[in-house]
Formats: C-alpha cells, sequence, structure tokens
C-alpha cells in the first residue's frame, strides 16, 4: 500500500483481525493498526466504500448468531472415571469366565425365564459378556462414550443413567423378539451413553431456538455412530437401539437442569449407591434362583 489510507475503527484487536479476514476472503487488501486512535484497519481510499459495503453485509448476516453469545460449559470434557467402569466389567468378565463360569448362565437374558418372572437377568445380563472380542469391543467403545456421559452428567448419574438404559434395550428386545433367545453384553449400557452424549446440545435449543440446526447436526451424528457401532448383523440390533432410545430420553430429561446440579457430589454418590445396590440385589436373586 503506497500514499495516505483511509481507516477503518474497530473495537479491538479481535475484531480487526476478524474483519481484515472478511475483507481478505473478498480480494481486499487491509492493514490491521493500533494507534492512539485505537484498532483499526487501513485501506486503500479507493476501496474504502467498498470495504464498508463488504463489512456492513457481514454484520448483516451474523446479526442475531447464537454463538455469539457465551455458552454454558460444565468445564469437563471427559471424565476418567470410564477407566473404573472399563476395569470393573473385565474384573467381572474374568470372575465369570475363569472364576466362576455358572455366572453366565445364572444372569444370562434368557426370555423365556424371564417371562417366567426372573427380572433380574434384564440387568445382570448387561455385566457378562460372551468372550474377549465381545468384551474389548464394549470396554474399547463404551470407554470414550462413558466418560463423555460421565463428564456432562456426572459420574455416578452418567454410569446410572446409561445402565437403565442399557437394561431397557433388554426389555424392548424381550418385547420384539418373538422367539425363545438368549443374550448378553454390555452393548446396551454403551449405546445408552451414545444416546446421553447425542441429546447433551438439547439445552443449547431450549435455551436458545435458533439453535435447532445444531441439536440436528448432533443426533444425526448420533444415529451415524449407532448404525456403524450396533447395526452388526451377529448382535442385537433391537437392544442397541432401545439402549439408545432410552439414554436418549433420560439424557433430554436431564437437560432440564443445570450441568452444575447433576455433578454434585451428594447427587453422584447417591446415584453410585443406587447402582451398586441394584447390581447386588439382582446378582443375590440370579444365585438363589433355581
Amino acid at each position: 500500500m503506497e500514499g495516505p489510507l483511509s481507516r477503518i475503527p474497530a473495537r479491538s484487536r479481535r475484531l480487526a483481525m476478524e474483519w481484515g479476514l472478511v475483507l481478505a476472503s473478498q480480494g481486499l487488501e487491509a492493514v490491521i493498526d493500533n494507534s492512539t486512535e485505537g484498532w483499526g484497519l487501513l485501506v486503500e481510499p479507493q476501496e474504502y466504500e467498498r470495504a464498508q459495503a463488504v463489512l456492513k453485509q457481514y454484520r448483516l448476516e451474523n446479526r442475531g448468531w447464537p454463538w455469539r453469545q457465551p455458552l454454558p460449559e460444565t468445564g469437563l470434557v471427559f471424565h476418567w472415571g470410564s477407566l473404573g467402569w472399563v476395569a470393573a466389567i473385565v474384573a467381572f468378565f474374568y470372575w465369570s469366565a475363569v472364576r466362576f463360569p455358572g455366572l453366565k448362565s445364572a444372569g444370562i437374558l434368557d426370555s423365556e425365564k424371564v417371562r417366567q418372572g426372573q427380572w433380574w437377568r434384564l440387568c445382570t445380563a448387561v455385566t457378562l459378556h460372551e468372550n474377549l472380542p465381545h468384551l474389548m469391543a464394549n470396554a474399547t467403545t463404551g470407554f470414550f462414550l462413558m466418560g463423555l456421559a460421565m463428564a456432562r452428567y456426572g459420574a455416578g448419574i452418567g454410569l446410572l443413567a446409561a445402565f437403565l438404559a442399557g437394561a431397557l434395550g433388554n426389555v424392548a428386545s424381550l418385547l420384539l423378539y418373538s422367539q425363545p433367545h438368549l443374550s448378553l453384553g454390555a452393548s446396551g449400557m454403551v449405546m445408552g451413553a451414545l444416546g446421553l452424549v447425542t441429546v447433551q446440545s438439547f439445552v443449547f435449543w431450549r435455551n436458545r431456538r435458533p439453535a435447532g440446526r445444531f441439536l440436528f447436526r448432533a443426533v444425526a451424528a448420533g444415529l451415524m455412530i449407532l448404525a456403524l457401532l450396533g447395526f452388526s448383523p451377529e448382535s442385537d440390533v433391537v437392544a442397541h437401539v432401545g439402549g439408545f432410545i432410552a439414554g436418549a430420553i433420560f439424557g433430554s430429561a436431564l437437560a432440564y437442569a443445570p450441568p452444575a446440579r447433576w455433578q454434585r457430589a451428594p447427587s453422584n454418590v447417591a446415584a453410585m449407591l443406587a447402582l451398586a445396590a441394584l447390581l447386588l440385589a439382582a446378582w443375590r436373586l440370579a444365585l438363589r434362583a433355581p
């Protein structure tokens, strides 16, 4: 640039840099300036009116953009407590496959026995796995999804909600399969965690209606992951879809309260104790049943 330049004032350095990029995208050269007058852009005099028009159009197009408002954040992105969940299912697999092989037959979801009143199999089946590849598939995928759900909703509440979603996925499988069948695995729980994570953006839609497109994209991404992970021919697809839907329902309900409320220690301790009590009661009934 040569000769005197025309100046476009900006409120801040960030705004000056942003406007500089906008002008550059339209082929207009601008220099970011910081003088006694404050931040601004320097442009050629013959380009001044066009630059002003470009920036005016940019401001009009971005007026009311919801992501210019502060978004509520939990301060957590990933909860490493999911390693504890992985350790728990690995340890239980060792007990059920090596130390106490009878646990599998006692806790597997047997549709005929559940219809005869052994409801606890809907819960105990979530803790069992068929073999090592089955365990590793759930452990690796669940590590990430459970970590995200636990970060958003709290460790105890996230685990409890995902587990209940997995149990409800087994209920869906029981209702939709007319033929007797056997089922086991934490896949429904993992898909429940996916459902919880998928709808966490619901809070943005509820508070800022223009964010509907963001919610739609989040749900579409969740459905794509569900299709990739939960639709393998050898798996219980109904239980996976049922767990995902149940997790999405739980997540939508939990989204009505601020994330900080669910992350309070008393709530999560209570949820963890409730989950432990449910599992202990279910397995006690399983081991005492004929």
